[in-house]
């Protein structure tokens, strides 16, 4: 009865991040009770390592009441698992995660909240990836630092560059700077398929793509030829930047690609010189955004200069400054965002050779 009662403490616990108790995740895997303590193992479906001790503190609070003068011991780990995202894909053993981050919409900062997406999961614990998709005007070269850096290419496979702990690639880091992409949009799926397939990507857990603006060749690829787990889409509060993000949400439902949530970039600025807080581009667009499609609301960015200066120096606000309170809502992101992900349907197809049945000659 001391055990069942352990258990249902555990797994009414109403975790931030899922939005939900553990057990509708079956997060507690054993507790064992024994004469001086009691011993309680968790696995939890997405990273949290600067989440951890507070989670674990949390927990041992609701059950020493139970247990009055047993030492608690509380094991808890993260399993990050590949998910279903399009059905009918082919999942790819390298990767078991690729997340798409979209908007619609060109300047509503996309590409940076992509790539502290991917920083903020790699700091977590995971192993994560960087793809540039924006074939015409790739960026994530000069975020990362590494612009004017040539990955190594060796038989036609690409070794992805590594830096701040992740693995990228881009257009941006096979091609000249000044160099124009004149290519139409057959060219662009191919170049697109070529920087996923042909890269050497290690035992990722997420590969983040950050998608150029609009809803055309490029996301007609990703979605339909590659396994997308789900999508993140970004936009900023304002009126006119709904009617664009709204085209990709209706892009990825037509596609039946998962979307994962809403971030909502620029949402205040803080004065500061003198704290005042200002709403310059509007309120509460991304929940609107959230509450028509039935999404959640992953987080809101703040406006802020410091972002912006960090991110064109090669040194994203999680990697210089990850106290900063905009730092933290890329956490936050990034938490709620790999959170939803761990509740999809698992994908099993990648640890399964594929069987092709050929007509004898």
């Amino acid at each position: 009865m001391l055990q069942k009662e352990i258990e249902n403490r555990l797994t009414s616990y109403q975790d931030p991040v899922l939005d939900g108790a553990a057990g509708t995740v079956k997060a507690v895997k054993r507790v064992v009770i024994e004469q001086d303590k009691v011993a309680v193992e968790l696995v939890f479906g997405y990273p949290h390592a600067s989440l951890k001790q507070e989670i674990i503190s949390r927990l041992t609070d609701r059950i020493a009441p139970l247990v009055p003068g047993k030492l608690i011991e509380i094991n808890l780990t993260a399993q990050i698992d590949a998910h279903v995202g399009r059905q009918g894909m082919q999942g790819l053993p390298q990767i078991k995660n690729i997340v798409a981050v979209a908007s619609g919409k060109g300047g509503v900062g996309k590409s940076t909240v992509a790539i502290n997406l991917a920083l903020a999961l790699s700091r977590e614990g995971a192993r994560v990836g960087m793809l540039d998709a924006d074939i015409y005007g790739p960026s994530q070269p000069a975020m990362l630092g590494t612009a004017g850096e040539r990955p190594v290419v060796k038989e036609r496979a690409i070794h992805p560059l590594r830096r701040h702990g992740i693995q990228s690639i881009s257009i941006g880091n096979l091609v000249d700077a000044s160099s124009a992409m004149v290519w139409r949009g057959p060219m662009l799926g191919k170049a697109l398929e070529q920087l996923m397939y042909d890269t050497v990507w290690e035992n990722l857990d997420y590969l983040i793509v950050d998608l150029p603006p609009g809803t055309g060749d490029v996301q007609l690829t990703l979605c339909q030829k590659i396994p997308v787990s789900g999508a993140v889409i970004v936009t900023t509060p304002q009126d006119l930047a709904l009617l664009d993000v709204r085209r990709a949400c209706e892009m990825f439902n037509k596609l039946g690609v998962p979307i994962l949530g809403v971030a909502e970039n620029m949402s205040i600025y803080h004065c500061p010189q003198c704290g005042h807080a200002e709403q310059v581009f509007g309120q509460g667009g991304g929940a609107r955004l959230a509450d028509e499609y039935g999404l959640a609301l992953l987080g809101m960015i703040p406006l802020d200069i410091r972002i912006r200066e960090m991110t064109d120096s090669g040194h994203p606000p999680v990697v210089q400054e990850p106290e900063s309170r905009y730092a933290k809502a890329f956490y936050a992101i990034a938490h709620r965002t790999a959170a939803r992900l761990s509740m999809q349907a698992k994908d099993y197809t990648s640890r399964f050779p594929r069987v092709v049945v050929q007509q004898a000659k």
